[in-house]
């Protein structure tokens, strides 16, 4: 008695230890949504953020086109001592005196015109920001059309893996049953080795099945920028009905709206207007640049100890002496001494030193080689080129969406005839399976009917997610949101 209840607290205990791992293994497995993976990827994804870094830069240089216009105002103190024989910056004579000098200058220029360059360059610049938003818009809508794309393979692959495993039922039930009629003398070896052989190979599809799975939910991992070794588990949405799912579209309004309202056309579009707008800047390089300018300055030298301050008069000057007597001789002339200072300080001397200066440069193009004129003929090869691009980005996408119309209608007949086609086997099947048991039939009769209905079942799961994808994809070129 004793045994029995220890062993019953082991089972007990065992029990709780495995409830509590699934439990456990349950909540580590994220359930993901078509929503959640679209959103876990237009956060994550480190396309689309390079995408956003490449237009934070393009709009820098907006920015920076439209500063362009403000003035530059510099400063270029500087300050040197000088020794042996140099020049004195201030009296502009050669001293072998050491001495200090300091001198600064503050400048301040304004383009007043550039013919239209700096007007031009910022309607350019922001083209250019447009152009890369344009990328960005790009890369979000085609990474939304892969993510939907993938988790349609996902839950197509989903589909066939519970498919391969009833298939396996099915031929585990048949092999049981030839067995059973083997030993019973009923059937053959080779009877019994064909249903040997059919529950191997519907293992072997339950395999592949399994393995497409995990590779379609590795591809979506990577969309989001998920650790691969996360689990997780995609919530299948509801759609056994495919009366929401529409069919029928005219190829000629899907070209009409996409030319509206698709990233690539509206991308070459912008791209084209930017080409167009360089014309203009290149024009420029012809026109003479007008700049107003205005200056400050003074400066300071260790060699002047005094300053003038004012000047005395006096008529008594000394001209000289007689070469007999030696008598000197006076000027009865007027005349001036001049009256310095003893000190003359660093600020003073700077203030009195002060200086300005205003003026206006224009600057003429006469020959330069004739890169302007190089430079214009490029811009204008440019924008025919993008013109081209913009016409071949239009048929280009003409052609993808009447393809993609007619892809449609035949994953929609395609469908509707792979559901006539699992009906019939299916009934086959089971009219078969009925005269198998009553011993009306062989196995190899009953091993047909259920790799017909095997495969029948196979083709009209994928038709059927067929539909919603090719569906999806007219969604995509006409700008509706791409959900389930």
């Amino acid at each position: 008695m004793t045994k029995s209840i220890l062993k019953l607290k082991r089972v007990s205990i065992l029990c709780i230890l495995l409830l509590a791992l699934l439990n456990i293994t349950a909540k580590a497995q994220q359930v993901v949504s078509l929503q959640q993976a679209i959103d876990s990827t237009l956060k994550n994804n480190l396309t689309i953020k390079q995408a956003k870094l490449t237009e934070s830069l393009a709009e820098a240089d907006y920015s920076q086109a439209k500063f362009n216009q403000l003035p530059s105002i510099t400063a270029n103190p500087q300050a040197s001592y000088n020794f042996g024989r140099s020049v004195n910056l201030t009296t502009y004579s050669y001293s072998s005196q050491s001495f200090l000098y300091v001198n600064g200058q503050a400048s301040v220029a304004v383009t007043l015109y550039q013919g239209g360059q700096l007007r031009n360059q910022i309607i350019q610049n922001k083209l250019l920001l447009d152009v890369d938003k344009g990328i960005t818009a790009k890369v979000r809508n085609d990474l939304l059309l892969n993510v939907v794309t993938d988790y349609l393979v996902i839950l197509t692959d989903q589909d066939l893996v519970i498919a391969a495993k009833q298939q396996i039922d099915l031929a585990k039930i048949t092999l049981d049953r030839a067995e059973k009629n083997f030993e019973a003398g009923n059937q053959t070896r080779a009877d019994l080795a064909q249903a040997q052989a059919q529950v191997s190979t519907a293992e072997l599809n339950l395999t592949n099945a399994q393995n497409q799975v995990d590779l379609a939910v590795l591809i979506l991992k990577q969309y989001m920028e998920m650790d691969p070794s996360k689990q997780i588990k995609v919530e299948k949405p509801d759609i056994s009905k495919l009366t929401d799912v529409r069919t029928v579209y005219d190829a000629t309004e899907v070209i009409k709206t996409a030319f509206a309202v698709n990233p690539d056309i509206k991308l070459s579009e912008l791209q084209q207007q930017t080409y167009a707008q360089a014309i203009r800047i290149a024009r420029g390089n012809y026109y003479p640049t007008v700049s107003l300018f205005g200056g400050v300055g003074s400066n300071y030298s260790s060699l002047v100890k005094n300053k003038l301050v004012g000047q005395t008069d006096a008529y008594n000057h000394l001209l000289g002496v007689t070469n007999t007597s030696k008598d000197q001789v006076f000027s009865a002339a007027k005349f001036s001494d001049p009256i310095y200072t003893n000190n003359y300080p660093f600020f003073n001397q700077f203030g009195d030193n002060f200086n300005q200066s205003v003026g206006v440069s224009v600057q003429i193009p006469i020959f330069n080689r004739f890169l302007a004129r190089t430079s214009v003929r490029k811009a204008k090869l440019n924008y025919e080129y993008a013109q081209l691009s913009t016409a071949l980005a239009k048929n280009t996408l003409s052609k993808t969406i009447i393809q993609a119309v007619l892809d449609l209608q035949a994953a929609e007949k395609s469908y509707q005839s792979s559901l006539q086609t699992f009906n019939s086997n299916k009934e086959a099947l089971n009219i078969t399976k009925q005269r198998y048991d009553a011993g009306l039939v062989n196995t190899l009769n009953y091993n047909t009917a259920l790799t017909n209905y095997n495969k029948s079942q196979n083709d009209m799961i994928a038709a059927q997610y067929q539909v919603i994808f090719r569906s999806k994809v007219i969604d995509y070129y006409v700008g509706n949101p791409l959900v389930l």
